[in-house]
């Protein structure tokens, strides 16, 4: 069990926690959710012990083994990836690190002999003889091939040095596991075999995720920070979100049954406190509205943006048609003899593992590159509104502020227009002055939403378009996609996203080719036979 008592932590004036008192247990996977800023993160690594809270104790059964997910891919650079992962279980990789430098001793003495033998019994409790193979199915699963196992962390690109990282927290069975955003990087694949992965998994899960399936994939349990605590609920994400909600509007009913009753119980000490025969009531009223408690409703830390697609103007039916089109770089095929026909409405959830084209496919589109093969065709009356996975590509000029940038989309709306459109979107009336260059993660993806709604597109290409987002933020991304009356093509690692938005899914197969696939993603998981069976 992973206990935390009276923890308290503020940062800049801002109370982020006051006073919680809580505990995560054994065979339990806990969800930590939360909007932007309320802490989450912050709690991990007081739990991780990385961060000390400014009062209040976080207490662990000793002897237990403790994994957090790293997110520091240069650290072990030049290390070899399968020793990486072991890494992940200090007490192992130092018993076997001490026995490769003994065997390098020419005089084997009683003492040496001795300690070996020390070493061989710790190795062997750590399950040290299977280390190997352990570490290999991690990082299979996870999608690094063989082929990289004995090679140094440096050969892989950022993306997959973190799956790296993941692979070493999950390995040699940790009996506390402390995830932050474990999905970030993974195709849909790979998080598939994670959310399998923890299913079986028996120690204390904490984990932190903006993935909603995920979330209800794999959490038992939820602990939600809100209200400066954090409260505990049975069941995944959406369990939560449910039983929060009853919670607060049961209460908020019996605070305006209290109201009420106050207000009558005042009415009439008013009317009669100073008539001489009614002294007496209306003593007992004020006795009365002194015992009447009304529960402390703080405000909440959720904020959703207000985000609404709406064309200009009405597509053709015929929306994007692509001939035979391919793309490479260098040597390597990237896009194949790709040759569809998408209509009016549809919404295409393009899939498929990382590097296998899908970015590539949505540029071909926007017009960033020019096919090697074959050509694009836009429809009728189609214009195009693209939001890249980089985000420094589609914001350009950083210099302006970010009044000024959404402005130069649309010179004809008003200041207060704009300045609206802003505040729907969470920026608050100071930040929209504040330099474009400055702006956070998700105060830059809500930047390029806030652009899509003035240009106003009835072709919508969206790249990983929750990167950045928040919980809340993504269901008001998904109701906008579902209400929008245009095309989409989108491509996402959430999977709840697709299942509620795709009413297509295209599926790229790299030299393999490609099919589109007409009907929802769980369609389309049943049809391949990919649906997991639990």
């Amino acid at each position: 069990m992973l206990t935390v008592a009276e923890v308290t932590k503020s940062y800049g004036g801002k109370v982020l926690f006051d006073s919680v008192t809580t505990s995560f247990d054994p065979g339990k996977r806990y969800g930590l959710t939360g909007a932007n800023g309320a802490g989450k993160s912050t709690f991990m690594k007081i739990l991780a012990g990385e961060l000390d809270p400014d009062t209040g104790s976080v207490n662990r059964p000793p002897r237990s083994r403790l994994s957090v997910l790293h997110q520091d891919h240069y650290k072990h650079e030049e290390d070899r990836i399968l020793d990486v992962v072991i890494m992940g279980n200090a007490r192992l990789w130092q018993a076997m690190q001490e026995k490769d430098k003994l065997l390098q001793i020419d005089d084997m003495t009683d003492a040496v002999g001795m300690k070996l033998g020390e070493l061989e019994i710790t190795i062997g409790e750590e399950n040290g003889y299977e280390a190997e193979v352990e570490a290999e199915q991690l990082l299979e699963g996870l999608g690094i091939e063989k082929e990289f196992h004995d090679q140094p962390l440096q050969v892989l690109g950022g993306g997959m040095r973190l799956r790296v990282l993941l692979a070493q927290a999950l390995f040699g069975r940790p009996d506390i596991l402390l995830l932050d955003e474990p999905t970030n990087h993974l195709d849909i694949d790979s998080i598939r075999w994670l959310e399998d992965f923890l299913h079986n998994y028996q120690g204390v899960l904490v984990v932190i995720s903006h993935d909603r399936h995920f979330l209800n994939e794999v959490c038992t349990h939820t602990a939600d920070v809100d209200y400066e605590n954090i409260f505990t609920y049975t069941g995944a994400y959406d369990d939560m979100l449910r039983q929060k909600i009853r919670y607060r509007i049961s209460q908020e009913k019996q605070n305006a049954t209290k109201q009420k009753k106050i207000s009558e119980l005042k009415e009439f000490i008013q009317r009669f406190g100073a008539n001489a025969k009614k002294a007496s009531q209306a003593q007992s009223r004020r006795r009365a509205i002194e015992k009447i408690s009304l529960t402390d409703l703080k405000r909440s830390n959720i904020q959703r943006p207000f985000i609404r697609f709406e064309p200009k103007s009405t597509s053709g039916k015929l929306v994007l048609h692509l001939e035979h089109v391919g793309k490479s770089f260098e040597d390597e095929v990237v896009l194949s003899d790709i040759n569809m026909t998408i209509t009016r409405g549809s919404k295409i959830a393009v899939v498929g593992p990382n590097g296998i084209g899908k970015t590539t496919l949505l540029k071909c589109i926007a017009g960033v590159y020019e096919p090697d093969r074959g050509k694009v065709r836009l429809g009728h009356e189609v214009t195009v509104g693209y939001m890249p996975q980089d985000h420094e590509e589609g914001l350009g000029d950083t210099n302006k502020t970010a009044f000024e940038w959404l402005y130069q989309w649309d010179e004809k709306a008003t200041v207060e227009e704009i300045r609206g459109l802003l505040g729907r979107m969470l920026f608050p009336a100071a930040d929209a002055d504040k330099p474009v260059s400055a702006l956070s993660g998700g105060e830059t993806v809500r930047l390029l939403m806030s652009k899509l709604t003035l240009t106003r597109d009835n072709l919508l290409l969206l790249d990983e378009p929750t990167n950045h987002f928040d919980l809340e933020s993504i269901r008001a991304l998904t109701e906008a996609m579902q209400q929008f009356p245009g095309t989409i093509l989108f491509v996402t690692h959430d999977q709840a996203l697709i299942n509620e938005v795709a009413t297509h899914v295209l599926e790229l197969k790299g030299p393999d080719g490609w099919d589109l696939f007409h009907g929802t993603y769980d369609e389309f998981l049943v049809k391949t036979g990919k649906m997991k069976k639990r």
